[in-house]
């Protein structure tokens, strides 16, 4: 790889997107103590033009000409202070060259880069969830230069270079061969990467596991010949017992672009009926665009040990899309396409058995390291959630793996695990309670399970959006069924004995004629009012049918613009408190009316409901405190 080229006059100055500039002065300013890791990114990003080349060449051979042996080279310049990356891949062209290296297309990168702090700590951090690629360079360099031309092409190249100033400079010019060459002219702190001692250090630790042979001059100054450094040997098609711990790290770090460890990985060999090898991972935090329907996500799939795509997204599930790794088939054709991999019969049957290879690693995460696995959930729970409504067949796989925050527990993080709950239920308990609110703190004070509480009815707390609509997929767990304690009715069962039905009974008998005023006073706004057997230090609550929206659902609903189905609440009051005492002793109808609404809006309130006039809402809890306090509104009208 000869590295002749002349320069045309064709040049530009072009500034990078904002979102770039905003990466860059992350690279250079938080990732101090991270900086080797600029090379494995470059080795790597080299890696994967030698793959797409392999690829490109199984349709047009002619790609490859005479250079067929693809490799990687690279030169550490001490003294000039440069080190440089070479390979013989598929090569840019002018325009790719512009939007490759200049802007940044992950959707929701803007969002991302405008939640970061400033702290260099927590920077260094987040950006592993973006993943670090070509602009790692600018952590040791002060000005890189990238001299490219595509294969296949005619020997007309593309020179890109750029100090990080907030701009970057284009020519076209001529170069004989394809490929890439990446130089850096290295900071003067960061000169120890002119060294080629540390340089094949660093190559050998972070890059050992590179499918393609990276080569380094020979020791010795005057030397031409190039060596073979790594082991050029693709770590899956290694058997397991051969591999070791750090090795697996590495090469997660490879694929993920991230410089933390993965939490737990999996690697397999299927043989028989179908072929297949396997190599993943989960990751120890979430990327910054988890939540972005458009975000690349999927396997690295290889056919054959010839890299075919990035983000073969269909070979696990969408509530899987965390999992970063390789599969590696021997019966799916070289040829393959995203469109027939949606059609093969094949990914299908691979795509079902990865599935549970996934979810019996998380089960053995769970088992074996609850740290690991709290931190994992604390990520991906949500995102695992979906499943539940997605994967019917591995229900019972995921519900195990389900984390949530409650009642038995003091504080508000999602520990509890349905087999705990069960193992707690008391004795004639037939129903799993859990209720959905706006926190966890929200939930755990709620009205709605204060008789629960009282009776010592573990209760779990959801708060998160996607709970109400996943819960609404569930029936049971191990025999016992699922209960919403804002539904219905709570289905005590044998937990309510003849006394407490008594007790009920008599104070619907004593108060029917207060529950029939309250309804006529609230009208069409409530579907019934009766006795609670929900409440203990609340007046009121208000209770929905089984099948109706919730209030998170409802909220997601009127934001997205989409019409809210109508329902009526009931409203269970709660006749021992003194409240609602005062009320039965109101005879005049304006102001027991005006009580009855007041009970209803902050029974509306309670369960995270918006009032359609809270100024009306104010003014009538002014006029009860007013009358409460004995003062006439007269005088206090006189005194204000």
């Amino acid at each position: 790889m000869s590295t002749t080229e002349t320069t045309s006059s064709e040049k530009q100055t072009l500034g990078f997107q904002a979102e770039v500039r905003d990466l860059l002065k992350l690279m250079i300013h938080s990732l101090y103590s991270h900086r080797e890791i600029f090379l494995r990114e470059l080795i790597s990003n080299a890696s994967d033009a030698n793959d797409r080349l392999r690829f490109a060449a199984i349709a047009d051979p002619a790609l490859l000409a005479e250079d067929r042996d693809l490799e990687i080279r690279v030169d550490a310049d001490a003294k000039n202070g440069t080190i440089t990356i070479r390979d013989n891949g598929i090569g840019m062209t002018r325009e790719e060259a512009i939007a490759n290296l200049g802007t940044i297309a992950r959707s929701g990168t803007a969002e991302f880069f405008r939640s970061l702090s400033g702290d260099q700590q927590k920077d260094s951090a987040l950006i592993g969830q973006f993943g670090v690629g070509f602009y790692s360079a600018f952590i040791v360099a002060e000005r890189v230069e990238v001299i490219s031309r595509k294969a296949g092409a005619s020997e007309s190249g593309v020179r890109w270079e750029s100090s990080a100033d907030g701009d970057f400079t284009v020519e076209t010019i001529a170069r004989a061969e394809r490929g890439t060459t990446v130089t850096l002219h290295l900071k003067a702190d960061a000169k120890e990467f002119a060294d080629p001692y540390r340089v094949r250090s660093l190559i050998r630790r972070y890059s050992d596991h590179i499918g393609f042979p990276v080569r380094m001059r020979k020791e010795g100054e005057a030397s031409l010949e190039y060596e073979l450094v790594n082991e050029a040997k693709a770590l899956w098609t290694v058997p397991r017992t051969e591999v070791k711990d750090e090795e697996y790290k590495q090469f997660y770090q490879h694929i993920a672009h991230d410089y933390a460890d993965p939490l737990a990985w999996s690697h397999n060999k299927v043989e028989g009926k179908r072929e297949y090898t396997s190599l993943l991972y989960i990751p120890g935090r979430a990327p910054f665009d988890l939540w972005q329907r458009d975000a690349a996500r999927g396997l690295k799939l290889y056919v054959r040990r010839v890299f075919i795509m990035d983000d073969a997204e269909q070979f696990l599930p969408q509530y899987l899309r965390f999992v970063k790794g390789i599969v590696d088939s021997s019966d799916l054709p070289l040829n393959v396409s995203r469109e027939l991999l949606q059609q093969d019969p094949e990914v299908d049957a691979i795509r079902s058995g990865l599935t549970k290879r996934v979810l019996d690693m998380l089960a053995r995460l769970m088992k074996d390291d609850a740290g690991k696995y709290a931190a994992f959930w604390k990520e991906f729970g949500a995102v695992l959630k979906e499943g539940l409504a997605q994967d019917t067949a591995n229900k019972d796989r995921i519900l195990p793996l389900l984390r949530f925050a409650s009642t038995h527990e003091a504080g508000n993080e999602p520990t509890t695990s349905l087999a705990q709950y069960v193992e707690r239920m008391k004795p004639g308990q037939e129903r799993i309670y859990y209720l959905i609110a706006e926190s966890v703190a929200a939930a755990r004070s709620s009205p709605y399970i204060e008789q629960l509480s009282e009776r010592g009815l573990e209760v779990l707390l959801l708060s998160e959006r996607i709970d109400e609509w996943v819960m609404g997929q569930l029936d049971e767990f191990e025999g016992k069924k699922f209960k919403d304690a804002a539904r219905g009715d709570l289905e005590l069962g044998s937990l309510e004995n003849e006394a407490d039905k008594k007790e009920r009974e008599e104070a619907l008998k004593e108060n029917k004629g207060l529950l029939k005023r309250v309804k006529d006073a609230l009208g069409d706004r409530v579907q019934e009012v009766r006795t609670s057997v929900r409440l203990r230090e609340s007046p009121a609550c208000l209770v929905l049918g089984e099948h109706d929206l919730g209030a998170s659902m409802r909220r997601i609903l009127s934001a997205a613009g989409q019409k809210v189905p109508e329902s009526k609440p009931v409203l269970e009051i709660n006749t021992g408190h003194a409240i609602v005492k005062y009320l039965d002793s109101v005879t005049d109808a304006g102001q027991f009316n005006e009580l009855a609404q007041l009970l209803y809006d902050q029974a509306s309130l309670a369960e995270g409901g918006q009032l359609p006039n809270p100024a009306d809402y104010v003014q009538r809890l002014n006029r009860l405190l007013v009358r409460l306090a004995g003062v006439s509104d007269t005088a206090a009208g006189a005194s204000s």
